[in-house]
């Protein structure tokens, strides 16, 4: 790709593809046989429910609600705190129509509220916290899987027990390691550890940022003799909050501060228990959190034909709005999810690695391969705001959509191309709005290409859309994404089903549209971050291994994703375990650089920083079509696309590419850099790191 590759088209990797995307079998949807012979596998089913079972768009889409506030915080000397408290349980929930069985989830909710108003409601997704620039959020996280007696509730999915993991079954001695054993383990079915992380918090603390080995088990009352009901890193942290901002953690419970006082950003909270995430945020505990104002916040758009203030589609829901909402909303967050389900509403999650590629041996501890985890997962259903395959009405007007990938491990492309007349701009990505609106319409044939946790502010005008019902179109694919084009370089999602997102049924107008044209809209400018004192190249790897089908032939396959850094050109693999090899010093601007030596794209998200995308470029490619050692550049640099403009937590690092983003690290502490495809996040492909040096008292 040529750096002068005209922008107001859309991108085509066509050639890059062409030479880097047979780089290693990778973690398609094929099996390799010794010797390199691909051989395609059949499309991967779901569950025992099918896709095409299912009645579509007869659900109306939920704008999920605003979470409750329990109280102010009043601290002497300092700013109000708002303060929630929240917990995850069991319920069952109406996801698929209303004809169909209800399905058993796990969601967040308010356990208490300051008013009268507030609404008490479990759900997944879960409630929105609605929160200021400048004014912290405390939020008590509660671990409340129990059942109706207080006992623990055994994991909604499939737990593989031999990856490195939370552990409790290890003990004090044994948590948070990956566990040996004298045969093939079935699955742990044993009580669940959580630990919640909001993603996109910038300047949190790190006993705040929901660490992956500072995770929790619920205050049940049964659990098993010598289990270790907290993390590695819980106690620890527990202190530096009590020291910090005086909260007191205890049984079942964390309690977890955010300063606010990043730009006005979408953010998302999850869980990130070690080794769990896949399975715990598929069990459905996720939800928006959003932060509003500051100098760089809404308030700060010019509307660029007299240069007053511009006006963005709104309202949004509000704390203490009735449920279900007695008013329209014009501003809208929605998640969109993959799922498959079974005949009788359950959540269906595979519980064998033959699964994947049909590898039913050596399992762990005979082979490599570890029996139960999907190396990745595309679910056969789309689910937008907890319901499948939904509707949602609209006027003839201007709406703020404010979209996240919460898929597994499937990119998305959104196709607004089947609604004519329709007009879409991105103002805004993970860490607020853009220096400029991108016409996603007129310069990107109407469509968006979102990775995993990446999120998107779209201004969608439907002012000259005729009324009637008009779908919105996934045409990413069905499998890994390794770049290009749809139908050009991979096959497009199946038309009849995960390339259905939902529907808008657009009817008249109702009143005149206050909010200003997108194309008028002159964003905050951005503070850019100061030039680089240090440079890091980080290498993406995956490892395979060869095993058998059930037939005894050969198979090769992953049993792996990982991270590393790379020395005079030469990657070196890194495990969760190994000792932190990141360690910026505190105040200090980087570049780090993400070489991707393998066949799949991989959105990489660190924690604690918002950062900015420098550029890509080429890497040189050996004989055999992988990416050669000593690592080199090949000099075909572009720029960040432009929806990358501003700041970012998650970026798309491509197949056979460096991909360069520039941090500063300004809080000293323990964070965590990796893939957000969760399944490889699960199997080693996450790492520590640290800001400053090695603070007195935390663990080894």
């Amino acid at each position: 790709m040529s750096e002068d590759t005209p922008v107001g088209r859309p991108i085509s990797r066509r050639t890059f593809i062409a030479a880097a995307g047979a780089a290693g079998a990778g973690f398609m949807l094929y099996t390799m046989l010794p010797g390199g012979e691909r051989v395609a596998l059949a499309q991967i089913p779901g569950g025992t429910l099918s896709p095409e079972d299912v009645p579509k768009f007869i659900t109306p889409l939920l704008v999920p609600p605003v979470m409750p506030r329990a109280g102010t915080i009043h601290q002497q000397g300092g700013k109000p705190v708002d303060y929630y408290e929240i917990s995850v349980r069991q319920f069952e929930q109406q996801i698929l129509p209303v004809t169909m069985p209800a399905t058993t989830v796990w969601g967040y909710g308010a356990v208490s509220s300051q008013g009268k108003k507030g609404l008490l409601l479990h759900n997944a997704p879960s409630l929105t916290i609605e929160s200021k620039w400048g004014r912290p959020v405390r939020v008590k996280w509660i671990n409340d899987l129990v059942d109706g007696d207080g006992d623990a509730l055994p994991h909604l999915l499939p737990v593989d027990p031999t990856l490195h993991w939370a552990n409790p079954p290890g003990g004090t001695a044994g948590r948070d390691t990956r566990p040996t054993f004298a045969s093939t383990p079935g699955r742990y079915t044993g009580p669940v550890p959580l630990v919640t992380h909001l993603h996109g918090a910038v300047g949190v603390g790190d006993e705040s940022d929901g660490y992956p080995e500072a995770w929790f088990l619920p205050a049940a009352g049964d659990i098993p003799a010598g289990y270790a009901t907290e993390g590695t890193w819980y106690d620890f942290f527990a202190g530096k909050a009590a020291d910090g901002f005086g909260a007191t953690w205890g049984p079942g419970f964390a309690v977890f501060q955010y300063p606010n006082d990043q730009r006005e950003s979408t953010l998302w909270y999850h869980d990130h228990a070690l080794g769990m995430t896949r399975l715990n945020v598929y069990a459905g505990p996720a939800g928006f959190f959003l932060v509003r104002g500051g100098p760089e916040g809404e308030k700060a758009i010019v509307d660029s034909r007299d240069g007053s203030t511009a006006m963005l589609p709104s309202p949004a829901p509000m704390e203490g709005d009735k449920f279900p909402p007695n008013k329209t909303y014009y501003e809208i967050p929605i998640v969109i999810q993959d799922r498959s389900f079974n005949v009788d509403g359950s959540l269906f999650y595979p519980d064998t690695r033959e699964f994947f590629d049909d590898v039913v041996a050596d399992y762990i501890p005979d082979g490599e391969f570890s029996p139960i985890w999907q190396p990745e997962f595309f679910g056969n259903m789309i689910m937008v705001n907890g319901n499948t395959w939904p509707f949602h009405g609209v006027e003839q007007r201007r709406y703020r959509l404010r979209m996240l990938n919460g898929c597994q491990s499937r990119f998305l492309i959104l196709d607004f191309g089947e609604i004519p007349g329709v007009e879409v701009w991105q103002i805004g990505n993970e860490g607020g709005f853009l220096d400029a609106p991108v016409n996603l319409t007129a310069d990107h044939g109407n469509r968006l290409l979102m990775g995993l946790a990446e999120r998107a502010d779209l201004i969608v005008d439907f002012t000259n859309v005729p009324t009637g019902p008009y779908l919105l179109k996934n045409v990413g694919p069905d499998e890994p994404f390794g770049g290009g084009e749809p139908d050009a370089d991979f096959d497009v999602a199946d038309p009849d089903t995960t390339g259905k997102v939902m529907v808008f049924l657009v009817r008249a107008a109702t009143g005149a549209d206050p909010s200003t044209p997108a194309q008028y809209l002159v964003l905050p400018p951005v503070t850019h971050l100061p030039a680089e004192t240090g440079m890091r190249q980080l290498a993406l790897i995956e490892e395979s291994a060869v095993g058998e089908d059930s037939e005894g032939t050969p198979v090769e396959g992953p049993v792996a994703a990982l991270l590393g850094d790379v020395a005079s050109g030469v990657w070196t693999k890194r495990l969760w375990a190994d000792p932190v090899t990141e360690n910026p010093a505190l105040g200090e601007t980087e570049v780090w650089e993400f070489v991707n030596t393998t066949a799949d794209a991989h959105p990489m998200h660190v924690h604690e920083v918002a950062f900015e995308v420098v550029n890509r470029e080429g890497l040189v490619l050996d004989n055999s079509g992988e990416v050669a050692q000593p690592v080199q550049p090949d000099g075909s640099v572009r720029p960040p696309e432009p929806w990358e403009t501003g700041f970012k937590d998650t970026v798309i690092a491509y197949p056979g590419e460096v991909t360069r983003v520039r941090a500063q690290f300004d809080r000293p502490g323990q964070f965590v850099w990796h893939c957000h495809i969760v399944e490889h996040e699960d199997n080693e492909m996450m790492r520590p790191y640290r800001i400053g040096p090695a603070q007195p008292g935390a663990p080894a």
